[in-house]
């Protein structure tokens, strides 16, 4: 199934790209779910909501944005933030009342990048759209709920686009090879076309321009071109990545979680996806030593030591040997036992400590360093661990009101399980193993 179906070649100069957009909704595909959701708002305009077109590069945002404003045959206004202020937002908005009041019709207005938008700059949209002055549709390649005002976000509808899968894009292919007047299967050969999808990656409008740059070498010897001909010639990039985009959160959440999860595989693979995408290997080995403590902890606490070291080997050496350093601890990490015990220790002394204040301290454990506080009583009754036959004396430790109360539920993990046996032998909750 292909993407582009029935369009204008009106404009045979144009890019490839843009001679195949399609100019219906009809002609949309590759993203059946977005067609669904947007026909009943084209077959009923007046009702069409604020929308934010949520999406990866090239997978058809724009393109819905003309679709949408061809058929709602409103006033159309294109931005695009990069080169917009909030002057000019505020100046267009009341044009888009007046036309309004005026009877004129009702105004679209699309704003690409619209997560470049300051909060500044997104606050002077809120008055426009709350009043209907005109309806918003915003196109973004980042996640809305990092990016976009809560009060924005809240006026609007997000309709979410999915990369284009190979099957979209091999339609894609053929479609824009015909339209350059070259025959498919001449064109490239099969690996060589297996080698166009993983170049465009999900990205019509990067495909469609990688054949136009093709089909001219093409022009020059008309050969079919295989993947060492497309290497040559299109130079293949680096991965979308931007450190401070939605693609770093999903990437290292997918590695801390592949690592939580004990699967050295999927944890390389996402650590492989981080730094060939620039990530600052710094961040990730912090990341790891996090890690270490909060899913790993006494289960295995080594692994704390081995994390430490990464970071400071990595902080030693630098790229790209750093990278061999961070896959030993992610492994590591990875294939060691887990418990999340000492974390989970933490975050309930936290929540009491927030219940219940300060609590008194008992009297046998405040210092007796002065005069005053011996004779106030601080340390009576305070028992010396180590005169204690298995180095361990009973006594109350925990406030009064708290006493009794766990906060450290040790696991049958890794060494939390030995820790948990000598403790209970220490308590004399049970015997010694025999040698």
């Amino acid at each position: 199934m292909d993407l582009f179906e029935s369009v204008s070649k009106a404009n045979t100069g144009a890019p490839l790209a843009e001679r195949l957009r399609p100019s219906s909704l009809d002609d949309f595909r590759g993203q059946e779910n977005v067609r669904r959701v947007l026909a009943p708002f084209l077959a009923k305009p007046e009702q069409l909501p604020n929308i934010i077109l949520w999406g990866p590069p090239g997978s058809g945002k724009t393109t819905l944005a003309r679709i949408i404003a061809d058929h709602s045959k409103m006033h159309f206004i294109n931005l695009n933030a990069v080169e917009t202020g909030a002057k000019e937002i505020r100046e267009l908005g009341e044009q888009s009342h007046y036309r309004k009041i005026q009877g004129l019709g009702r105004t679209l207005m699309f704003i690409d990048e619209i997560h470049r938008l300051n909060k500044g700059q997104q606050d002077v949209l809120l008055p426009f759209t709350e009043a209907g002055d005109f309806i918003l549709i915003g196109a973004t390649t980042e996640n809305p709920s990092y990016e976009l005002n809560s009060a924005l976000l809240s006026r609007s509808r997000v309709i979410v686009l999915n990369r284009l899968r190979d099957e979209d894009l091999s339609g894609i292919y053929e479609r824009g090879a015909r339209e350059l007047n070259l025959d498919p299967a001449e064109f490239l050969t099969p690996e060589g076309q297996n080698a166009l999808l993983e170049f465009a990656d999900g990205d019509a409008r990067k495909m469609l321009t990688a054949i136009d740059t093709l089909a001219a070498h093409y022009q020059l010897r008309p050969q079919a071109m295989g993947p060492e001909d497309l290497a040559e010639i299109l130079q293949k990039p680096a991965l979308r990545y931007d450190k401070k985009s939605d693609e770093h959160y999903d990437t290292i959440s997918a590695f801390i979680k592949s690592v939580r999860g004990s699967d050295p595989d999927a944890a390389i693979y996402y650590m492989a996806r981080m730094l060939k995408g620039g990530e600052d290997p710094v961040f990730i080995a912090r990341r790891l030593v996090i890690l270490a403590s909060e899913d790993i902890g006494n289960a295995d606490p080594r692994g704390i030591s081995v994390a430490v070291a990464g970071l400071q080997a990595v902080e030693l050496v630098g790229m790209p040997e750093a990278a061999i350093s961070l896959a030993q601890v992610t492994t590591y990490l990875a294939s060691a036992p887990k418990s999340n015990a000492s974390y989970m220790a933490l975050n309930s002394a936290m929540s009491t400590v927030d219940k219940t204040g300060t609590l008194p301290i008992p009297m046998a454990l405040r210092s007796s360093k002065t005069k005053l506080n011996k004779q106030q009583g601080y340390g009576e009754g305070y028992k010396y661990a180590h005169e204690g036959p298995t180095g361990w004396q009973d006594m109350e430790f925990l406030p009064e009101e708290l006493r009794g109360q766990t906060f450290y539920e040790l696991t049958e993990r890794g060494f939390e399980k030995t820790m948990k046996q000598y403790l209970d032998w220490m308590k004399g909750k049970s015997k010694p193993d025999k040698p």
